[in-house]
């Protein structure tokens, strides 16, 4: 029995016009690069676990060939939403349509063969920034827009604190609900829940409270190699693991 992690699948199998490729050649046939590691190094036994970013479609039912796609692959998936899940309108319609091996987990918690998992989207915090280990390459597919106003950037600002402060209260209630008596608890967060510098954040210091072993994540993209490799802090070890991070491979936590 192991447990595995890959986020940001970004899969399109329902909206094929949403290909990955066009942000570069380490998105290139990224399903089949993901199924081929995936097939040959996870068993049935195994737990995977999918920090976000799943699907590209708009709704749950147009998202169930990319989760049927899942499903078929071993071991017993579960996932949290990330920013690009507009198909994760409500918890109870993702429920309806998930295939028997998928669970999902939104400010909740499951038990799975003594490891307790738990999970929230999270969202951009002004604690920290990771855009000096970002490789920004302009897109021959996207037309530029125009610099943001002062006073929108502002209002960003606003609205993004909003959002992360109810995040926030949201990883709490899913972290409540981990169970203490676990051999391992793991949370799942789509958005980092700590910077680089590994530096205390808000987010870290709600896990070190509710005794998290491990945390997984994804997001970020086109990472420089080797330059967010994370690490452990406080008896926590925090992973990265967006898709191309991982070149379409699974990492192994446990």
């Amino acid at each position: 029995m192991a447990v595995w992690v890959i986020g940001d699948l970004h899969l399109s199998f329902g909206v094929p016009g949403k290909k990955m490729d066009v942000f570069g050649p380490n998105w290139e046939n990224h399903p089949e690069r993901i199924a081929k590691f995936w097939k040959e190094n996870v068993t049935d036994d195994d737990l995977v676990l999918l920090p976000g970013d799943i699907s590209w479609a708009m709704k749950p039912e147009q998202a169930l060939i990319d989760l049927q796609w899942i499903a078929a692959l071993p071991g017993h998936k579960i996932m949290v939403r990330g920013n690009h899940d507009y198909w994760w309108s409500s918890f109870s319609k993702v429920q309806k349509v998930l295939p028997p091996s998928i669970q999902a987990v939104h400010h909740t918690a499951v038990t799975w063969n003594n490891y307790s998992i738990c999970g929230t989207r999270l969202w951009d915090t002004s604690e920290y920034s990771f855009h000096d280990v970002i490789d920004f390459k302009p897109r021959p597919d996207k037309i530029s827009k125009p610099p943001m106003s002062k006073e929108d950037f502002e209002k960003k600002v606003i609205e993004d604190q909003k959002i992360f402060d109810r995040e926030i209260s949201r990883l709490e209630i899913a972290l409540q609900a981990l169970d203490q008596k676990a051999e391992k608890r793991i949370v799942m967060t789509h958005y980092p829940p700590i910077g680089l510098d590994m530096k205390e954040s808000q987010a870290s210091k709600l896990m070190e409270k509710y005794h998290v072993d491990v945390c997984v994540f994804g997001h970020l993209h086109s990472v420089f190699p080797n330059k967010a490799p994370f690490g452990e802090k406080n008896g926590i070890k925090y992973y990265l693991t967006s898709c191309d991070y991982l070149d379409c491979k699974l990492l192994r936590i446990l």
